[in-house]
């Protein structure tokens, strides 16, 4: 037996691909670089100087998440440039909810190969989302794991910080009776619930990723890449102008599990169901899947993907606010006294 030299490239692993994979990605970063960022990319650690003279209590509020099966449509489709966008906006929509402002992002992405045109499309999602969502990308991993994915997997995870003042903090604590729920339509199924989707549209009713579907007016694929929406734009300034008490990012669990998180004990969030903006491709999952209306509540989030609560007389001025950033806001229920956390009649 001859003796062999083994090599890292041979066992899976191309560190020469890695490093063209960071001078690609390179432009993508710069382009979301805020004021406050020290480090460039290739550091250890991404460094952010916070301006505390611009806060007398400043809260630093973390988030965290993935794009989930989602990403099985882009590697089907052979189309990554999008889900980087989702990724950003699982994690800057949660802590948008606190009323925190996003500085930073992180991003990990494993792959089976590296492949440094993937890599950058990836990266390219992820920078055009933290520039609409006004954050900086100031760090990341990628890693190659071949035999823990195939050449043509990766997986997604991102990792967002902002900032609030303490007294500004919402938790939802101040909710009470006779508060006013509010909703901002999603862009569809966002991030969730694609396992489901998935087995009912490809599965059970067999289209195709390229079919065109007449009630969708696109291809079945482009409906499910549409990117989640980031709602940073249209909220933050909001906190400046009017009293907010409570916000709800609707994700897994949808609208009954999320708001359920900020109703106070003693209250219940009454929703009506015919006010929903319910979108074409969950009617049609709900057809083909013959998925009973709970299941539906409680996996998707039907159209609706942020909801707002505040008082009665805030109302005129919220809705103002909004339309002014062209956003539909909807009137979707009110807070009353029960035990139960969420009602949807």
């Amino acid at each position: 037996m001859e003796n062999k030299t083994m090599t890292y490239k041979e066992a899976g692993v191309d560190i020469d691909a890695a490093n063209k994979s960071v001078e690609m990605i390179k432009k993508w970063v710069e382009m979301t670089k805020r004021p406050e960022v020290l480090s460039g990319i290739g550091a250890f650690g991404g460094f952010f100087a916070l301006d505390i003279n611009k806060y007398r209590e400043p809260v630093l509020v973390s988030g965290t998440d993935g794009v989930g099966t989602k990403l099985k449509i882009a590697q089907l489709l052979n189309k990554h440039d999008t889900v980087g966008i989702d990724l950003v906006a699982m994690c800057v929509n949660d802590i948008l909810v606190h009323g925190a402002e996003p500085l930073f992002f992180l991003d990990y992405i494993a792959v089976g190969k590296l492949k440094s045109e993937v890599v950058e499309d990836l990266v390219k999602g992820v920078s055009m989302g933290c520039l609409e969502a006004g954050c900086s990308l100031i760090g990341g991993e990628t890693a190659e794991m071949p035999g823990l994915y195939g050449e043509d997997e990766y997986d997604l995870a991102g990792f967002a910080v902002g900032v609030v003042e303490k007294s500004r903090l919402i938790d939802g604590s101040r909710i009470e009776e006779g508060d006013i729920i509010i909703a901002l339509p999603s862009s569809g199924l966002h991030s969730n619930g694609y396992s489901l989707a998935r087995k009912v549209l490809l599965e059970e009713a067999g289209f195709k990723l390229g079919e065109n579907i007449k009630e969708l007016g696109k291809t079945l694929g482009e409906e499910l890449l549409t990117p989640t929406r980031i709602y940073v734009k249209s909220v933050l300034p909001l906190l400046d102008v009017v009293e907010i008490k409570g916000m709800a990012h609707i994700t897994g669990g949808g609208i009954p599990e999320n708001l359920s998180r900020i109703i106070p004990t003693g209250l219940t969030g009454v929703i009506e169901s015919s006010r929903l903006p319910i979108l074409p491709v969950f009617r049609l999952i709900e057809k083909w899947g013959r998925v009973k209306k709970e299941e539906m509540f409680r996996t998707f989030n039907l159209g609706t993907g942020f909801l707002i609560i505040t008082a009665p007389h805030h109302l005129d001025k919220v809705l103002n606010h909004l339309h002014i950033r062209e956003e539909k806001p909807i009137v979707i229920g009110k807070v009353e006294k029960g035990e139960e956390r969420v009602r949807i009649i």
